[in-house]
Order: structure tokens, then C-alpha cells, then sequence
């Protein structure tokens, strides 16, 4: 089956894609495109996977981070070196695809085509409330790009539709700005209904950067499509893939 990539015309021409799960060797609750090398998948398969974006995106490697919900960037100047801990990274060097796991956390792809930098950022909502994607415009800017010339994309992650939390999830961010309540709805039973994707956007906007957008696709909804974190956990399955999102220069 051909990988589905979804793009966006405010990166363009800079490659990227945020990669469904279609086109995949994987079976089972991993079925498709499973990238995830913290899964509990067949280790080659996913191996297997990755090599197919890594085609897909003309190079021979995706540099990678190991992801813990952090603010922690990264500079990339050798794909295959071992980065550590982290949930973004930054590059100006030309050739290096920079690679992002994501399964209901925001994808986020920046570029700054003119001076030539690009950054990838897992940017769930812990990262992005302790400042993972502000960290990240900061990183590129270190490395040459322009403020107003960045332009990021966050890429298919879960909605506010599809989110519903507690109240001590909504008095973390009460607790950051007051204002954070209006990226809150009402759910049913004391509970609410983040909009994640809304508050990545503030947060990039706030950085001053050129422009940001979201692609509009729910990871929840759409299982033909998209690995998911909450659904696998509310159908009580095992383990969940994981989706990729890659740019290089």
C-alpha cells in the first residue's frame, strides 16, 4: 500500500509530511505505519516502517530524540548521532530529516525558508504549557533563522472534541494565565474539553513568528487513518502506534 503524507502549502517548498498510518508493515493494534520503536511491535518491522519514510524523505536516516514530554531541545548536525532526551529539535544543515513520534500529541513542523533552519517538536499538552514549542522558534533563531520568516504546522493530533479532562488538569494551566480557561469546555460531569491544538497555536503566535496553523485532523476520530493513545486506552488494546512526522532541508 502507498504512504499517505499529508502536507502544507505554508511549508512548502521545504520538504515534509505528516505521515498516516497507511502503508505500513505492521499488524495487529499496530496495523499500518507503526514507527514507534518504544512500542511493543516486532522491532524489525518498525525498522522496516522508518525506512520507508526515510525513502519517502530522500535519506538514508531520521534523526530521532528520545521523547519524554519535556521543553528540551536539541541541535542536529549528525542524523545518525544519539540525541537523548528531548522533544524537539533544530537544524540548519542541509540533508538532515528531522523526526517527530507522535499518537494524540501535536506534531509541530517549523521552517524558516529563507535563512535555511527547520525544527520538528513533540508538543503534547505538558510540553507545550512548560514552553516546548516556544524552546524551539528560540533554537532556530540561534542558528540564524528570522523571527518573522518561521512558519510552523501543527499536524494531526487529538481535538477538543475528543479530549475530555479532570479539573485538576484544567487548574494547571489556570494556574499558568488565568485567560488559559478559554481553551476549556464544558463537559459532562465536572469534567472538561481541551482544545489542544487551539492553545499550540497561541503559544506560536505569542513566539511572534510569521505564521501557524493547524492541518484540522483528529487522531481519535479518524482510526482508518490515525494511531490514537486515548481510543487504544478506552477499547482497553494493549499497545498503540506511533505516527511520524518528518521535514528535512
Amino acid at each position: 500500500m502507498t504512504l499517505e503524507i499529508l502536507s502544507s502549502a505554508s511549508l512548502s517548498p521545504v520538504r515534509h509530511g505528516f505521515f498516516t498510518r497507511k502503508g505500513g508493515a505492521s499488524s495487529g493494534v499496530f496495523n499500518g505505519l507503526n514507527c514507534g520503536t518504544g512500542s511493543s511491535d516486532q522491532s524489525e518491522i518498525v525498522e522496516i516502517n522508518r525506512t520507508r519514510v526515510a525513502q519517502a524523505m530522500d535519506v538514508e536516516e531520521l534523526a530521532r530524540v528520545h521523547q519524554v514530554h519535556s521543553a528540551d531541545v536539541v541541535t542536529v548536525t549528525d542524523a545518525s548521532a544519539d540525541h537523548g532526551k528531548a522533544d524537539a529539535m533544530v537544524t540548519n544543515v542541509p540533508g538532515i530529516a528531522l523526526s517527530i513520534l507522535t499518537a494524540d500529541c501535536q506534531p509541530v513542523l517549523f521552517a524558516d525558508r529563507m535563512n535555511g533552519v527547520i525544527g520538528a517538536a513533540h508538543a503534547g499538552w505538558r510540553g507545550a504549557l512548560d514552553g516546548v514549542l516556544d524552546a524551539t522558534v528560540d533554537g532556530m533563531v540561534a542558528l540564524g533563522a528570522d523571527r518573522d520568516e518561521i512558519f510552523a504546522v501543527i499536524g494531526p493530533c487529538i481535538s477538543q472534541r475528543a479530549y475530555e479532562v479532570g479539573p485538576e488538569f484544567l487548574d494547571a494551566f489556570m494556574t499558568e494565565d488565568t485567560e488559559n480557561s478559554r481553551f476549556f469546555g464544558q463537559g459532562q460531569n465536572g469534567r472538561y474539553m481541551f482544545d489542544l491544538p487551539a492553545f499550540g497555536l497561541h503559544r506560536l503566535r505569542e513566539t511572534g513568528i510569521g505564521g501557524a496553523e493547524w492541518i484540522r485532523h483528529c487522531t481519535y476520530s479518524d482510526p482508518e487513518r490515525f494511531f490514537s493513545y486515548r481510543r487504544a486506552t478506552h477499547a482497553q488494546e494493549a499497545d498503540y502506534g506511533r505516527l511520524i512526522s518528518v521535514i528535512r532541508m
